[in-house]
């Protein structure tokens, strides 16, 4: 990490970066927007909008189950149960009548409720409310080394299943007719996003981490003309809001998840007058 420091340091014109925790925080944000940038494509594609939203909500519940089990590190759990959590809103999803939105509601709800219940008992909730609101400024070098693991290995899969999962969300019927595997197309992405999701949680925070990952995505479907633009346009839109809400955020004193959610609100507002014109 020494000599990634000393390339920010020599390139990079701001106060901020004479601190190993700006520098941590800066590289984790290089790593974890791109990858929200390229999910959120899909997510906003197949009205999964507030998918990562319910996700989120559970992490609550993973806390508590850690809590109760005496478990040191919940990311692990985090992960686990994210997973899980994801792929039964999408079986619950395809096999019933109720939308989607509706069948993530009831998930997000019942999951947020019973870690709010669990947390709050002997009024213990208070020591596990950052997670509501996440501190990027925390994260450290190991934990870095993981999200440049994640963000590869999600590239990687997207290489492959970028063409049926594009299909899917066009339409599912004409997907299946070419031989498209609609159930474990999807089921892989769910558990992509789970990851990113559960994986950016304390960093990011419950109450904004679903608006990083739509608002970029959204604001690149206003303006492309094509599913190339789309996708870059959503990688560097969540890039941006990314590194220069950090900044903001270090000379404003503010929250730096949630100044990039607001900055990312603004792109989404700047590209909806665009595309009016």
């Amino acid at each position: 990490m020494e000599i990634i420091y000393s390339i920010m340091e020599a390139i990079l014109p701001f106060d901020f970066i004479r601190f190993d925790f700006m520098k941590n925080a800066l590289l984790a944000v290089l790593l974890v927007t791109p990858l929200f940038g390229m999910l959120g494509t899909m997510a906003v594609n197949n009205k999964m909008a507030f998918f990562s939203d319910a996700l989120g909500h559970s992490a609550l519940t993973v806390i508590a189950l850690g809590v109760l089990l005496g478990a040191g590190e919940p990311i692990i759990c985090m992960l686990a149960f994210g997973v899980l959590f994801g792929l039964a809103i999408r079986k619950v999803k395809s096999s019933s009548n109720a939308s989607s939105d509706t069948v993530i509601s009831v998930f997000s709800s019942a999951s947020m409720a019973l870690g709010i219940v669990i947390l709050s008992k002997s009024g213990g909730f208070a020591k596990y409310s950052s997670y509501l609101i996440g501190d990027i400024l925390t994260v450290s070098p190991s934990y870095i080394g993981v999200l440049a693991v994640v963000l590869i290995a999600a590239y990687v899969v997207w290489y492959f299943i970028y063409n049926d999962l594009l299909l899917l969300s066009i339409n599912p019927s004409l997907s299946a007719s070419r031989d498209v595997r609609n159930a474990s197309t999807e089921n892989v992405f769910v558990i992509m996003v789970a990851i990113a999701v559960m994986l950016s949680i304390k960093q990011i925070g419950i109450l904004t981490i679903n608006s990083l990952l739509i608002l970029p995505a959204a604001s690149a479907r206003n303006i492309a003309k094509n599913s190339n633009q789309y996708h870059v346009m959503s990688t560097i839109i969540a890039l941006l809001c990314g590194i220069i809400g950090l900044i903001i955020s270090f000379y404003a004193d503010t929250a730096a998840g949630a100044t990039m959610v607001l900055l990312a609100a603004v792109v989404y507002f700047a590209t909806y007058l665009l595309s009016k014109k």
